[in-house]
């Protein structure tokens, strides 16, 4: 059901110049941009197969940072986190697809023991 780490969110002061240095001093190479409805910034880097979000930091409804989990059955997992009592921050809702397998996939917001963000995707 949790298959992998989808990616890491940092969030930034300064999308172009955070996106500048990981590029330049990690070869991390450009993969997505987008502003999501609500009007945030988000820029997505990419090394490997692993992927690095920039957020605005001022930008963004969720403050400071997440990680992603990408799973393989999106509404098992949310309905397993729920029955589980994992609060939820943000409720199931579409998001933009980075590549094509990712076209129709949704992601939730949980919340972690120590306030962290655990964003699932699928």
């Amino acid at each position: 059901m949790f298959k992998r780490i989808d990616h890491i969110a940092l969030h930034v002061n300064d999308l172009t110049i955070s996106k500048e240095f990981y590029i330049k001093h990690f070869e991390f190479k450009e993969h997505y941009e987008q502003v999501t409805p609500a009007g945030t910034k988000i820029v997505y880097l990419k090394l490997g197969d692993t992927i690095l979000e920039l957020v605005g930091r001022n930008e963004s409804p969720i403050n400071g940072f997440h990680w992603c989990i990408e799973t393989t059955d999106f509404d098992q997992a949310v309905s397993k986190l729920a029955k589980d009592n994992v609060e939820i921050l943000q409720q199931p809702h579409p998001t933009d697809p980075r590549i094509e397998k990712e076209v129709g996939w949704r992601r939730v917001v949980f919340k972690g023991p120590d306030g962290e963000q655990i964003e699932l995707r699928g």
